[in-house]
């Protein structure tokens, strides 16, 4: 990695606001988006509501699984909610600014969400390696205890880690050219309108990137190489179709995640792709949120079941 001082265009100390470029290439088009990004951060909200309220009220969802999904399901409601409103305000209006504080503020919730995101997949990970892999001592292993204190675990990192990096962060002084080429307050472009040497800056970003993202993502795959070989060894086409289905909605999950944010924060970056990153962080922001619901429901046949029984205990009561 290449570390290099920030120069500034001009040598004037931006004020108070930012100005979030964003999506203004659309132009016209930005209707067209508002419009979509709408639907998908309404259905991120009720889709993630009600595998929480359908969580709470059935209690044969009361397992260890269904417990970090309910963690997971709240944690993805503040992470969407962190940048949508306000991007859906930005699309509509000519004036795309936030202050430095607010800026702060939804750099402080989005990377702290998105760090213990990675923590939380890593546990549901090690949960679905005990079920299968020593299902014998699943109930002992998996106690209400220690899912809290992993859950607390991923808390503890999130904050820590994030609020010292994003602090760190905005103590930089910011010049020249006030226009963040993104649509919200992202650490990269951040670091780029610093007017001071940010080499420490992006040695530590690198370090959390490859610690804390990759870590956990390296946790996750050392869980699946044991689950997938206790899988294999399974004597029965059944067992092992059942075993797998345990665990193929995490994966897909892991999957959809780790995939944007490792392409977003781990990978070269194109000087003249600015577009397509941005593309890439809609992706990793905004749309996984609403995909991780509609996977849990539609590949699980314990929350398809208790959400049909709601429904029919509903339709019933108001009969």
């Amino acid at each position: 990695m290449t570390c290099s001082v920030r120069i500034p265009d001009r040598n004037e100390t931006i004020s108070d606001v930012f100005i979030l470029v964003g999506f203004s290439y659309l132009n016209k088009l930005q209707i067209l988006l508002f419009l979509v990004l709408l639907v998908i951060y309404l259905a991120t909200l009720l889709g993630n509501l009600l595998v929480i309220l359908l969580i709470k009220i059935t209690p044969s969802l009361h397992t260890p699984m269904y417990f970090f999904l309910v963690n997971l399901s709240y944690l993805e409601i503040c992470f969407t909610t962190s940048m949508v409103p306000q991007l859906l305000i930005h699309l509509l209006v000519e004036e795309k600014t936030i202050s430095i504080a607010g800026c702060a503020a939804q750099m402080y919730v989005f990377t702290i969400m998105g760090l213990m995101e990675c923590c939380l997949l890593a546990a549901m990970a090690y949960d679905r390696y005990v079920a299968i892999c020593h299902p014998l001592h699943y109930t002992t292993i998996m106690r209400g205890l220690v899912c809290a204190q992993l859950v607390c675990a991923s808390w503890f990192i999130g904050i820590s880690v994030e609020v010292a990096q994003t602090t760190w962060i905005f103590s930089l002084p910011f010049c020249g050219s006030n226009r963040i080429h993104h649509f919200f307050c992202d650490i990269p472009p951040m670091l780029k309108m610093a007017c001071a040497d940010t080499s420490k800056n992006e040695i530590m970003v690198f370090t959390v990137s490859v610690v804390f993202i990759l870590g956990p993502f390296l946790l996750i795959l050392l869980s699946y190489i044991c689950i997938f070989s206790t899988i294999l060894k399974l004597p029965s086409a059944e067992g092992r179709q059942k075993a797998f289905s345990t665990c193929s909605s995490h994966l897909t999950v892991v999957t959809v995640f780790y995939g944007t944010a490792l392409i977003t924060y781990l990978l070269p970056k194109s000087s003249s792709s600015l577009e397509s990153d941005q593309m890439i962080s809609l992706m990793n922001t905004i749309v996984s949120p609403v995909l991780n619901p509609i996977i849990y429901t539609l590949r699980n046949k314990e929350v398809k079941g208790a959400f049909r029984r709601a429904v029919e205990k509903s339709i019933f009561a108001h009969s």
